[in-house]
């Protein structure tokens, strides 16, 4: 017996070691197999990263599992992906792997897929990426078998999705966490499908979602009759959200399309499955709910599926005399009813339409009635509608379990009829859109943790006219800001039914505009909000705003008798001839301000009139770093401002982007030097200056700046008689590189150098003047300030020389002309030695006149001397001397 189980034992073994390691003799040939079936019946480009073959997983069947599986199309969808997968896993029995595949097929018994993803795709010109299905026109090849047979008792798709998109009729289905599975036999000719699936399904036509994720489940036993290719759904129910529909019929596929021939209704008829219809995270619990009245839906589609034909419809919706209350609220939405049809009984698309004959509702005392009738559904759609009612927004939040952080107040009152087409609506064809009526709204008050204040409109009343709609009046306040508006807008119903712009034109009035009551509480405080995208303007805006405003408050400035005009088109926003008063002076603002790139940037042109300079300095931060030297001036300033550059989050310029140019100039204007660290520097440095005496008046100057940098082209201008240009530059960060170049009479240079113009008396020592340039660095609070004194020494010496010269020039030709005429006077009868003791006196004074060793001696004594004392004299000038008395005059 022992020997026996040992025998048992060693079998069992063997048995087990060749389960594990026969799958690697058969790798090979599944591999092999698999390549040759795409590559014989697929135009995609095919992958997978492993193919693993198990005798154990399904013992005594095979598995085969094939891991993340990619379907790439190739043109003209090449580079998107078709379909993905992360395992797909195939069933059959162990014989099959020995079947030789090219003369038998092979038969797979189960399948699942697990996490699958698969894009479908129709292109505007009707080529579809899921066509990938080799064609071949061989005859001989048409008629081989199928190397691929299924004999299924079992399948599933877990955690999958599919995604349909028809660029031609606009129309995009999204399945998401679908699950589906099935059990039967597809080997006989007849026999059953017992499926169950669930999914969430979302679908748009034409940009209008008519489901959003909403959750699907079915239920269903379906016949097949295979050689027939028919499917009769049986016993079987579905959901759509919690509504419950049971539905019957069959779905037979012929060679022009397929025969559909399928009615449903919900089973009960409680007004309660209303509220099933209405996705969970809008209806919550309904549970609980209390309701009155019934509702039904009822359908049937019959008819054929073709390229020119759809089935015919009736489907009805209809509820009547029904209330519903939430237990936890404390009013009831009463007198419901609806009745809804949808219909074609030709089995043309055009003739497709829905009649919403009734909508009506009442709460409490407000009643609500409303009809609408769309036709010509996947063509040019239209439009019929009527809305007649009033609602008390306070009581929403009464009735219903609405999410909302703020309670809403308010009474909307609306009386509106409505006809158009879809394609009026598009191309602004506003002899098509037929609207007349009214709509007003009072006392509405609307708060929110995201605002700063609670908005309260106290009445606003709108007319409905043929095309456009009229603003008759909009009076609203938040925080201390009002706002009175009237306008007109040329297509709101294009605005909340389509993607068009909407376009109008309004005249807005107030008395006070606080900017900070419209921003948001995280803003106002100024707090960052990190990680939120930048303010945009919004795109949907084309309007012009004519506005006047008593007083605009933006952070600490006061803008005074604001008027001007906004125009809003394409994310910019443009202003055109903005007037206000404000710094004792007027000002006029042009340019523009642009949100469509991600970082928003701004143009502009200003003219300041007259501004007090004290208070600009104070007020403005863009002139603390374009003219930070402003803050030492008292006076008056006009200036135009020709400036760009990038915005921050909140929308105040970013300085390290600023770039423009200015021209300045000051009106009355004197230097205020107290507790100045600059001027206090150049006062020490340049003693014949008294800066707190200095008069700017009619000072003009242009600066540009770039890249954080202030640019000051060359300007003059004079204190008493004393010539004075400044050029340089400076750094938003403060940094100064600054040159002035003083030009200094000669009548400022002290006894020294006056006692030496004495000794010359000629005109051209009383003008006399020397250049003294002080370079000015460091910042506005520490500054360093070097004075230059080579050039104005070297000037100064040259000037001095050069009058000596030509004095003692003139004075030589006056003695050379006198002796001159003495030779020509005296008799020629003298004697030759008379004649050249003569001609050596005259060749003697000549050679004083051009210059002699010892003149030249005497002239580099002089200039030598003459340089010293400039120096000297220069250096009291420029408080390097203690004689102060002799220094300025």
């Amino acid at each position: 017996m022992k020997k026996f189980l040992k025998i048992l034992g060693v079998v069992f073994l063997v048995i087990f070691a060749l389960l594990i390691i026969l799958p690697f003799a058969f790798s090979g040939k599944i591999n092999s197999y698999l390549e040759n079936t795409i590559n014989e019946n697929l135009n995609a480009k095919v992958s997978f990263s492993d193919v693993r073959l198990s005798f154990i997983r399904n013992f005594p069947n095979a598995h085969i599992a094939i891991y993340d599986l990619k379907v790439n199309n190739l043109a003209p969808f090449e580079g998107e992906t078709l379909a993905t997968a992360k395992t797909i896993g195939f069933t059959m029995s162990i014989g099959e792997l020995f079947k030789d595949l090219e003369k038998e097929p092979l038969v797979i018994d189960r399948f699942s897929i697990d996490e699958a993803l698969l894009t479908l795709k129709t292109d505007k010109y009707g080529n579809s990426n899921y066509d990938i299905t080799k064609t071949d026109s061989s005859a001989v090849r048409s008629e081989e078998p199928s190397t691929l047979k299924f004999s299924l008792e079992d399948y599933s798709i877990n955690k999958s999705a599919v995604t349909y998109e028809d660029e031609g009729s606009q129309i995009k289905l999204d399945i998401t966490e679908l699950n589906h599975s099935g059990h039967g036999i597809f080997s006989a000719d007849t026999s059953e499908l017992d499926t169950k699936s669930d999914a969430n399904i979302s679908l748009s036509i034409e940009g209008t979602n008519y489901l959003s994720s909403n959750p699907v489940k079915l239920d269903a036993l379906i016949g097949l009759d295979i050689p027939n290719s028919k499917y009769t759904f049986k016993e079987n129910k579905g959901f759509i959200n919690q509504l419950p529909i049971a539905f019957n019929g069959y779905v037979q596929l012929l060679d022009e399309g397929q025969d559909v021939d399928i009615s449903f209704e919900n089973p009960e008829s409680d007004f309660k499955n209303f509220l099933a219809v209405i996705p969970e995270t809008y209806s919550k619990n309904i549970e609980n709910v209390q309701t009155t009245g019934s509702f039904k839906v009822k359908g049937v589609i019959k008819g054929l599926v073709t390229d020119t034909t759809i089935p015919t419809l009736d489907i009805s919706i209809k509820s009547d005399n029904a209330s519903f209350k939430y237990p936890d609220l404390p009013k009831r939405v009463t007198n419901i009813t609806i009745d809804t049809e949808i219909k074609n009984t030709t089995g043309k698309t055009e003739d497709t339409y829905v009649a919403i004959n009734a909508l009506n509702f009442n709460i409490d005392d407000d009643s609500f009635r409303s009809a609408a009738t769309l036709k010509n559904l996947m063509d040019n759609m239209q439009v019929t509608a009527h809305v007649d009612g009033v609602l008390n927004l306070a009581k929403i939040s009464q009735v219903y379990p609405i999410a909302m952080k703020e309670k809403l107040s308010g009474i909307l009152k609306a009386n509106v009829n409505t006809a158009f087409d879809m394609n009026a609506i598009e191309t602004n064809a506003y002899e098509r859109i037929k609207n007349s009526g009214t709509a007003s709204i009072t006392n509405f008050n609307y708060s929110s943790a995201d605002m700063l204040h609670p908005v309260k409109i106290a009445s606003a009343n709108v007319q409905f006219n043929s095309g456009t709609v009229t603003l008759k009046n909009f009076n609203a306040t938040t925080g201390e800001s009002d706002i009175n508006a009237t306008g007109t807008i040329k297509n709101l119903t294009g605005f909340l039914l389509s993607d068009n712009t909407l376009q109008g034109n309004f005249n807005l009035v107030s008395k006070l505009i606080k900017v900070n009551d419209f921003m948001s509480d995280e803003n106002a405080s100024g707090t960052e909000n990190k990680g939120s995208e930048n303010l945009k303007i919004p795109a949907f805006l084309d309007c012009t705003i004519n506005a006047q405003a008593e007083t605009v408050v933006y952070d600490n400035l006061n803008l005074k008798d604001v008027s001007g005009t906004l125009t809003i088109k394409d994310q910019t926003a443009t202003l055109k001839d903005l007037k206000s008063s404000i710094f004792d002076g007027a000002l006029t603002v042009s340019g523009e301000v642009s949100t469509q790139q991600e970082t928003p940037t701004f143009k502009l042109n200003l003219n300041a009139n007259s501004f007090d300079l004290g208070k600009s300095f104070k007020g403005l931060e863009l002139l603390q770093n374009i003219a930070p030297i402003a803050r030492l001036f008292q006076g008056k300033l006009n200036s135009d401002l020709n400036i760009s550059g990038n915005l921050t989050q909140d929308f105040s310029p970013n300085l390290s982007t600023v770039s423009g140019n200015a021209l300045a100039e000051l009106l009355a204007t004197k230097i205020s030097s107290t507790e100045s660290p600059l001027i206090s520097k150049l006062g020490s440095s340049l003693r014949f200056i008294d800066f707190d005496k200095l008069n700017l008046k009619d000072l003009k100057t242009k600066v540009s700046f770039a890249d954080g940098k202030v640019q000051v082209k060359p300007f003059e201008f004079n204190y008493e008689d004393i010539g004075i240009t400044v050029s340089g530059s400076h750094g938003f960060d403060k940094t100064m590189d600054y040159n002035a170049v003083f030009n200094v009479p000669a009548k400022y240079l002290g006894s020294e150098v006056n006692r030496l113009i004495g000794k010359i008396d000629t005109k051209e020592a009383n003008n006399l003047s020397i250049p003294v340039t002080a370079h000015i660095g460091g910042t506005f609070s520490n500054p360093d300030v070097k004075t230059d004194l080579s050039s104005g020494i070297s000037n100064l010496t040259k000037q001095l020389i050069e009058i000596e010269k030509q004095k003692a020039l003139n004075a030589g030709k006056d003695k050379v002309k006198g002796m001159l005429g003495n030779l020509i006077g005296n008799n020629q009868t003298k004697s030759d030695s008379l004649k050249q003791e003569q001609s050596k006196s005259v060749q003697n004074v000549l050679g004083d006149l051009v210059g002699s060793k010892e003149t030249t001696t005497d002239s580099t004594k002089t200039t030598t001397t003459t340089k010293e004392t400039v120096k000297n004299v220069l250096g009291g000038l420029l408080g390097k001397k203690k004689k102060a008395q002799d220094t300025v005059k």
